[in-house]
Formats: C-alpha cells, sequence, structure tokens
C-alpha cells in the first residue's frame, strides 16, 4: 500500500490534537504502520498547531514535504491557505469555515481574506476542496468545540478502506467518557455533510 499521508492544522484550542491522535489510533486499528509529529506554535495564545500522521505498510518517518499530503484538514480557512502548500497537487482538503483573525489581522496590518479569494487559492492547488459549517453544525448538536469531530466525519468518508466501527471505537478510546455519545454524534453529522 501506498503511504497516505494526513496533514492537520488548526489554531491552539481548536482540538487539532484530538484528531490526529483519533487519525493515529485508527490508522493502527486498521493495519497500518502510522508514525505522528505534532507542532505547536505558542497554541495556548492561539497560534497555529499542525500535526501529520501517516499510515502505511512501513512508514520510516513521521513528517512530510511540501507537495506530499494526501489529506489536508483544517479547522479554519486561513490556516488552510497557510499550509496548503503541502498538499500535493489533486489531493483531498476538508476545511472547516471557521474565520480566526490573527494578531496582523485584528490590528489592522492586513485583511482577512474572503470566501472567494479562499475558494480562488484552494483551486490553484486541488479541485478537491470541501468548506464545511463544522462550527454550525456543532453547534446544532449543542457544542460548538466538537467542530473538529464534525470536520474528521467529513474527512473519513474518503477512508473507505476503514470501516466506521474502527472510527467509532478510536473516539471511545480518545474521547472522555462523558463526551463519547455526543462526539460520535459530530463525527456523523460531519460523515453527511458530504453525502
Amino acid at each position: 500500500m501506498k503511504t497516505m499521508n494526513f496533514l492537520v492544522a488548526g489554531v491552539g484550542g481548536q482540538g487539532a490534537l484530538l484528531v490526529s491522535n483519533i487519525l493515529a489510533d485508527v490508522g493502527v486499528r486498521a493495519g497500518y504502520d502510522v508514525k505522528k509529529s505534532e507542532v505547536h506554535g505558542m497554541a495556548q495564545r492561539g497560534g497555529d498547531v499542525t500535526t501529520t500522521v501517516r499510515w502505511g505498510d512501513k512508514v520510516y518517518s513521521p513528517l512530510i514535504g511540501p507537495g506530499e499530503a494526501d489529506y489536508l484538514l483544517a479547522l479554519e480557512k486561513l490556516e488552510a491557505l497557510r499550509y496548503l502548500v503541502m498538499l500535493r497537487p489533486g489531493g483531498t482538503a476538508v476545511i472547516g469555515d471557521q474565520s480566526i483573525p490573527p494578531l496582523s489581522v485584528s490590528s489592522g496590518n492586513d485583511v482577512y481574506p474572503d470566501d472567494e479569494q479562499v475558494r480562488r487559492v484552494l483551486s490553484q492547488v486541488t479541485d478537491h476542496y470541501h468548506i464545511i459549517p463544522s462550527v454550525r453544525l456543532a453547534e446544532e448538536l449543542g457544542n460548538a468545540r466538537m467542530h473538529n469531530l464534525v470536520l474528521l466525519g467529513a474527512l473519513s468518508t474518503f477512508l473507505d478502506n476503514v470501516s466506521l466501527d474502527l472510527w467509532l471505537q478510536s473516539i471511545e478510546k480518545q474521547v472522555p467518557a462523558r463526551f463519547i455519545e455526543s462526539n460520535k454524534r459530530a463525527f456523523q453529522v460531519g460523515r453527511e455533510a458530504l453525502t
């Protein structure tokens, strides 16, 4: 099997690490060799957080280079643009429609790109991008913080070599007991968002 490369990008507090932990665990449950790497850029202060997860028959390093990610899961639109260089041409991007303006924007030194600009930049690399109203869908379930599981659910629809049961088992393992059922619902809502 060709190695599958995932890049998860977000802002501190959005749940990027939980998503990458579930991705790594699901890969192991599916029988792959898995490697994971995390980068925390002042995450507790709203800085960027990126993780790479790699699945394959034999994976020697958790790191990927520019143009090597098969899947980009971005929890925020600007993070999708920041890390788009990592996505291989024609790769799949699943993006939350949340906008978290960085300091340069909130201080008036820069402008946050509008949706049309975001789509234009994405389409220069791939036609396989999906912007999901993840926060709204999570809010409808009662907790906007679950938007990360909504996005993971959407991503899972592209990995038909992995059964739904494996995803749900991993959520049970990675999420605190009192949040398991609500996170499973968020994951299912994400899967339905692309059908």
